[in-house]
């Protein structure tokens, strides 16, 4: 936190509230972008302000405010106690019995301290990158960019709990277009997922470094090649697509808010039901799904969720089998069932609600030549582009940037536009192989939207390359 007066903030606050809890927050991001070998203007934000929650009796209350002064946060936390007291004839719960957090402690980043390069630094880079992509003139439009943000937060509570946590993202990305005859193909550095914890070593974690030139050969042959065929394959896909398979049909409907039907925003609810938990098959055996903010690289790593609750790894499906959804403190007081520490908000103007974190996948035991080799008619997807789901997330149809046909156990064909579709509740059972270790990668994007007012979230997903049989394939529209 870069004034130390905030440190020392929630010991001025006064209230005879049954509790309340101070959260601030001071985020700085740095933008450096070129585009067609041109460095773009610097982008540069701070936002900073906190959030007071408070509990009176039955209610609860909440109030925000940008004025980090000792008379700003009192009259901040004076509104939350009101707000509090009003709401106690109607709240859900009795806000005297939900659990309150009992640990002190400090969380960093992975090299959160380490230096990094400069505004000039950074451009010679991205500049490297966006040349490297200029191997044709079909190639027609060229950005590489690095995204920077650091993010300081303190967490105190009445009971005199306090969290101090440093985090620092990177967001590296590279996008090329290629365009030939009307047709038009994008190839990108694992879409928005190439988002991790840490410094200037994310850069070579998510293969950063020297991958221009490939991508843009890889955009050269999707110019080239057919477009996806239509009908029943197997489907190897890789993390990169993975990572939206998770996102979309695990992580959001195991939110236990939707579950409960308080949220319906961004496509809905869910079909997962509370006494599916413990007994209903989920996916096949060898599905394992956990939640884990112990996996520092990871972009939603934490030690602490936004109600001071500590994180921990825990199984969400164990062998296919449903054991546990997402839900924070409050949702599992209304439930009666035990959640995970994914209480989390998107600001300080925001308070926290049910939100994955790291949803992950654990690895097999299949290496990728045996995957491939396993299958005599499939294809392989890489490389979120578009997805629609329905408002229980439920039903859905995923399409990719780069897909390769598997024919007799080997890989040949390069086609475009490949589109698949599916089922939730079904899909996961067509699960018949999980690669290893070596097919996993750690991913992740800032960009996973919930709740109104909305709310903009960071999550990740690391997931190694997963086989699924006679999948509905098609290709898309040119």
């Amino acid at each position: 936190m870069t004034d130390t007066r905030w440190a020392d903030a929630g010991r001025t606050l006064r209230s005879d509230a049954d509790f309340w809890s101070l959260r601030i927050v001071d985020e700085r991001t740095d933008e450096h972008r070129v585009r067609n070998d041109v460095a773009q203007p610097l982008r540069m934000d701070r936002d900073r302000g906190a959030m007071l929650i408070a509990y009176a009796g039955r209610g609860a209350g909440y109030a925000a405010t940008g004025d980090l002064s000792p008379a700003g946060l009192q009259a901040a936390l004076d509104l939350a106690v009101a707000r509090a007291r009003a709401s106690a004839a109607v709240s859900l719960i009795d806000h005297r019995s939900v659990s309150r957090p009992s640990a002190s402690g400090v969380y960093r980043s992975p090299d959160y301290d380490s230096a990094m390069p400069s505004r000039g630094e950074w451009l010679d880079r991205l500049a490297q990158e966006c040349a490297d992509a200029r191997i044709d003139s079909r190639i027609v439009e060229r950005s590489a960019s690095a995204r920077i943000t650091q993010t300081d937060q303190i967490y105190v509570t009445s009971d005199g709990v306090r969290t101090d946590q440093h985090f620092r993202y990177v967001l590296p990305e590279i996008s090329v277009l290629a365009h030939a005859n009307g047709d038009t193909q994008q190839r990108s550095l694992s879409g928005h997922g190439a988002f991790l914890q840490g410094g200037l070593g994310v850069l070579s974690q998510v293969g950063f470094n020297g991958s221009a030139s490939r991508i843009a050969d890889e955009a050269l042959q999707l110019l080239a090649a057919p477009n996806c065929p239509s009908g029943p394959r197997d489907l190897l896909l890789m993390p990169d697509q993975m990572m939206l398979q998770i996102h979309e049909s695990i992580g959001h409907p195991l939110e236990l808010d939707r579950i409960l039907g308080d949220e319906r925003n961004f496509a809905g609810w869910s079909f997962v039901k509370p006494e599916m938990f413990g007994a209903y098959q989920y996916g096949s055996s060898l599905l394992n799904v956990t939640f884990d903010p112990e996996l520092r690289e990871e972009a939603a790593s934490y030690g602490y969720d936004d109600d001071g609750t500590v994180a921990s790894k825990q199984y969400l499906i164990r062998n296919g089998v449903l054991e546990r959804p997402l839900g924070g403190a409050l949702s599992q007081q209304r439930a009666g069932m035990a959640g995970v520490a994914n209480s989390r908000a998107a600001s300080w103007n925001r308070a926290p609600i049910d939100r994955m974190a790291n949803i992950n996948i654990e690895p097999g035991t299949s290496s990728l030549d045996e995957m491939i080799a396993g299958i005599e008619r499939g294809i392989v997807m890489r490389t979120n582009v578009s997805w629609s789901i329905d408002d229980h997330r439920n039903k859905f149809q995923f399409g990719c940037e780069f897909g390769q046909l598997i024919e007799n156990g080997k890989l040949t064909t390069v086609v475009k536009r490949p589109n698949y579709r599916g089922i939730s509740a079904s899909f996961w059972r067509s699960l018949t192989a999980v690669g290893n270790a070596a097919t996993r990668e750690v991913l992740g994007t800032p960009y996973c939207g919930k709740g109104e007012p909305a709310q903009i979230i960071r999550v990740g997903h690391a997931s190694p390359a997963c086989v699924f049989a006679n999948v509905d394939v098609f290709g898309g529209e040119a």
